[in-house]
């Protein structure tokens, strides 16, 4: 779809597409609490307790990707109050994302059953692996939106447009040094994980509030 005319047409296109992404990562993240079990069969208040803390690998799997999909949401979010214009490139950058977000699912239950065992450093890799190429896919999205401001609102500070380009560049290269962590210790792997997503979840790392634009 070609960006529409008009600025209240463009308002609506850039409008549906949060509303469509809002919508599947709402889904990802909700998908996330299928890993973790209900114990079965417990006669015993201490078994049943017993069983509980057994599945602490499914709990850290869950809490930090619930993190990580929760501040890709907000960033999506701070992206597209920037963005005034949609076109097929931005629609298909967005798709991209979306695929790698609705994927999170699978690495952090892979990542839940296989952390205690001797494959849990590969189940680590896999996990970080993912956070790298939906990195990258988000950069993608921005870069081809702030090109020259090629899709973004005219009124854009190129100050924060600047530091929102260098904050998200980091990005593949911190979960690469995660995914490399995870070869190493996985405990240091997944702690990581879950820093960055603290990291970036900080009002000190938006530009808008910085800059008092937030809406």
């Amino acid at each position: 779809m070609n960006a529409a005319p008009g600025a209240a047409a463009d308002a609506k296109e850039t409008a549906r597409i949060e509303a469509f992404s809002d919508g599947v990562f709402a889904i990802a993240i909700t998908l996330l609490v299928l890993d973790l079990k209900v114990p079965r069969g417990m006669a015993e208040g201490r078994d049943l307790l017993a069983a509980l803390v057994g599945q602490w690998p499914a709990y850290l799997a869950f809490v930090t990707s619930f993190a990580t999909i929760g501040i890709m949401w907000i960033n999506h979010h701070r992206m597209f109050t920037l963005i005034g214009r949609t076109d097929d490139g931005l629609l298909v950058l967005n798709g991209l994302l979306l695929l790698g977000v609705t994927f999170v699912p699978f690495p952090t239950g892979v990542m839940a059953e296989y952390i205690p065992r001797a494959a849990g450093r590969v189940a680590a890799a896999v996990y970080s692996g993912t956070y790298v190429v939906i990195a990258v896919f988000f950069n993608l999205l921005w870069w081809y939106a702030a090109h020259y401001k090629r899709l973004l609102m005219s009124a854009a500070d190129r100050a924060v447009v600047q530091a929102i380009t260098r904050g998200y560049s980091i990005g593949p290269l911190c979960y690469a040094l995660a995914l490399g962590l995870a070869f190493v210790s996985v405990a240091a792997s997944l702690v990581l994980n879950l820093a960055l997503a603290i990291f970036w979840a900080l009002p000190s790392q938006n530009p808008l509030v910085k800059k008092g634009e937030a809406p």
